[in-house]
């Protein structure tokens, strides 16, 4: 029980992370900034971010449903997984603290949206905020490809949970989305300045939560890896 709980803790945590991450962080405001553009009232605005984070959250809850419940089906993977696990959880979470700390830099593809997707999403009105969560939350960036696959998944097949714990990574990463709808149904004055306070608490917050999993990843490859 103390396994899924800090798992579960865990899986919040990096879902704000990933959330406030300057790649995500950009994707997400500019997606409610576009969607509330057409919107007259600040209700619906918020209810715009309410669509933009379920359109998140499902997204993780099925890439990292069927993953898990994929891998834990399979006998021979399953056993695999439960004999090497902690092996190969010590040099995952090294690999995704350096990603993390800058030490391992990835260019992101892509980034805005294209002319057909503002397109679609016209069509759609407030219905488009949910269209863009989902296809957002798909195109990972490498801050939040790394935390997901590398760290959120492996925990979900460590305590057999194929729903639960990434439908807390995906709440996670809705928090901060519906901090921006509220500021921006408040007025634009406020998003810049939460913008610039989160950039900062997202620096120190990133470069920590780097320290520890590159301190626990060391700590598990000597342990199950070097029998240290």
């Amino acid at each position: 029980m103390s396994e899924l709980i800090t798992a579960l803790v865990s899986a919040l945590w990096l879902g704000i992370l990933t959330s406030i991450s300057p790649c995500p962080l950009a994707t997400n405001v500019a997606a409610i900034s576009f969607v509330a553009r057409r919107v007259s009232r600040p209700s619906k605005v918020l209810l715009a971010g309410l669509l933009y984070t379920a359109g998140r959250s499902v997204t993780y809850v099925i890439v990292g449903g069927l993953l898990t419940a994929g891998l834990l089906s399979a006998p021979y993977l399953s056993q695999m997984l439960e004999k090497y696990m902690n092996k190969l959880l010590g040099p995952f979470l090294i690999v995704v603290g350096m990603i993390l700390l800058d030490l391992v830099r990835f260019t992101p593809s892509g980034g805005g949206m294209s002319e057909k997707m503002q397109r679609r999403v016209e069509l759609l009105g407030l219905w488009g905020a949910l269209l863009l969560g989902i296809v957002f939350a798909a195109s990972f960036c490498p801050i939040s490809g790394a935390l997901f696959f590398g760290t959120v998944l492996s925990a979900a097949v460590r305590v057999r949970s194929a729903v639960l714990v990434p439908t807390v990574f995906g709440l996670g990463t809705g928090l901060p989305v519906l901090v921006f709808a509220v500021l921006i149904a408040g007025g634009a004055k406020r998003v810049g300045a939460a913008y610039n306070r989160i950039a900062a608490f997202e620096k120190w917050a990133r470069r920590i939560t780097g320290g520890l999993f590159v301190g626990v990843g060391v700590y598990y490859s000597l342990r199950y890896v070097f029998g240290v």
